[in-house]
């Protein structure tokens, strides 16, 4: 790195999209040099204009080029890299892919395969928290073995009651049962889903908090026994559990609260023995009553919020903590200064139940000025595919406080022009001026209610 003592030299990008644009981009802040991985319908997309080297590494379908393991090392062994960033997605979560990484003698740019088992696998990570002193949601304290286990803890829990992969993730995986009677199908629903989507068709079941506050709070953690929180991330504008919007710092989370989740947050990490940058999930109820909901073990769509509040660049932090060096970050890190939000701009049609809108992108300008930044993989003339994840940018506003950000943001919405595919842009203005929203008082049911 040009900055550092640090060894890494050349980084495979081992993904594709915006998230590939910005660790592109945080390797040549490094000086480091970039690879990044594509299939075939990703041939002129904006990640491989910009890296230094790209590789083709297969056909369309994920489990051909992106989700194949040894194509993606085989990609790093031929064009010389040291080590890998997966983004997140595809293969970011797979402790299988960490080892491989590591047997080929290249450096995994994110924590390790036995703390991404421990963390990545629900039923532990609730065990985790536990054993940590942090509460977590009613439920059951491993995997249910059948149905009958299922509905006479639904009895003693009351409904509604959730039920989840054991290995799940992104909103898979999951079931809101609301009443007995549908508890069996549910559940046997929710097994197949989760054998299918994860391979493991392990499930538990937790109480199911209707009107929910989904906070998290960024973790930074290395080698040496240092972790640091960051602050928090308010998520709760959601639509069937998959996020929208985020924002920090949250409106609802006072500087007490804070620092009670992020030393949640902290314990939990230290107890997985967690490296790297990792987020530590919460729900809380109305009265604020905040629950353990999970880790994730990887960087998140939404880390630019939290880079916008703190002035930490979470993604160079990944690579010094990968290259074995010390954090260097002051207690007081994650207090906030300002606001941001993000909008995920998806290339759905939210008209039409937000059903994908692939297609050929006609037209496009993205906003700027002050307190506008950009993540975005969209170019004019470039096709989006329809085998991927319709993620295709995030628009974030940033102001000295929330009122601010969010007048920014409607700013920012209106001069945006992705021409040739429907996207969220218009929903999110929408969203924008409710008044819910506006009053901080959303949750996580609002969206499907509405």
């Amino acid at each position: 790195m040009a900055d550092s003592a640090s060894p890494l030299r050349k980084v495979l990008v081992a993904n594709r999209g915006e998230v590939a644009v910005r660790i592109i981009r945080a390797c040549r802040d490094f000086g480091i040099g970039s690879v990044v991985t594509y299939s075939e319908p990703d041939r002129d997309s904006l990640p491989v204009l910009i890296a230094d080297e790209a590789v083709c590494i297969g056909p369309a379908p994920a489990a051909d080029s992106y989700l194949n393991v040894s194509r993606v090392l085989s990609a790093a062994e031929i064009s010389g890299c040291d080590a890998v960033h997966p983004g997140y997605g595809f293969l970011s979560e797979s402790a299988e892919f960490v080892e491989a990484t590591e047997s080929c003698g290249l450096t995994y740019i994110g924590p390790s395969a036995e703390t991404m088992r421990l963390l990545g696998d629900k039923i532990s990570a609730r065990r985790t928290a536990l054993e940590a002193g942090v509460p977590v949601l009613p439920g059951s304290v491993g995997e249910l073995r059948d149905y009958k286990e299922a509905a006479k803890l639904g009895r003693e829990l009351g409904y509604p009651v959730l039920i989840k992969a054991a290995a799940g993730g992104g909103g898979k995986g999951m079931r809101v049962v609301r009443r007995e009677k549908d508890l069996e199908s549910g559940f046997r629903m929710c097994q197949a889903e989760a054998k299918a989507a994860f391979g493991d068709g392990r499930v538990y079941l937790e109480k199911y908090l209707s009107a929910a506050h989904h906070i998290e709070i960024q973790v930074l953690a290395d080698k040496h026994g240092n972790c640091i929180h960051l602050g928090e991330r308010d998520c709760s504008a959601q639509r069937r559990h998959q996020k929208l919007l985020e924002e920090s710092p949250s409106p609802l989370v006072d500087a007490a609260l804070r620092a009670r989740l992020g030393g949640w947050a902290v314990a939990i990490a230290r107890a997985a023995g967690y490296t790297s940058a990792g987020t530590v999930e919460f729900i809380l109820d109305d009265d604020l009553n905040p629950c353990f909901l999970e880790m994730n073990t990887r960087l998140q769509v939404e880390h630019p919020v939290t880079e916008e509040v703190t002035d930490v660049d979470i993604v160079r932090r990944q690579f010094l903590i990968a290259a074995g060096e010390k954090l260097d970050l002051p207690p007081d890190a994650g207090e906030p200064r300002g606001h941001a939000i993000e909008c995920r701009i998806y290339a759905e049609d939210p008209d039409a139940d937000f059903e994908p809108s692939p297609g050929l992108v006609t037209d496009l300008r993205m906003p700027g000025g002050p307190g506008i930044r950009i993540e975005s993989c969209l170019l004019a003339g470039w096709r989006i595919p329809p085998w991927y994840d319709p993620l295709v940018a995030k628009v974030i506003a940033r102001g000295r406080d929330r009122a601010q950000a969010i007048a920014r943001m409607d700013r920012a919405l209106a001069e945006t022009v992705i021409g040739g595919v429907a996207t969220t842009v218009e929903f999110h203005r929408r969203l924008l001026k409710s008044g819910r929203f506006l009053r901080g008082r959303h949750t996580t049911s609002m969206l499907d209610e509405v």
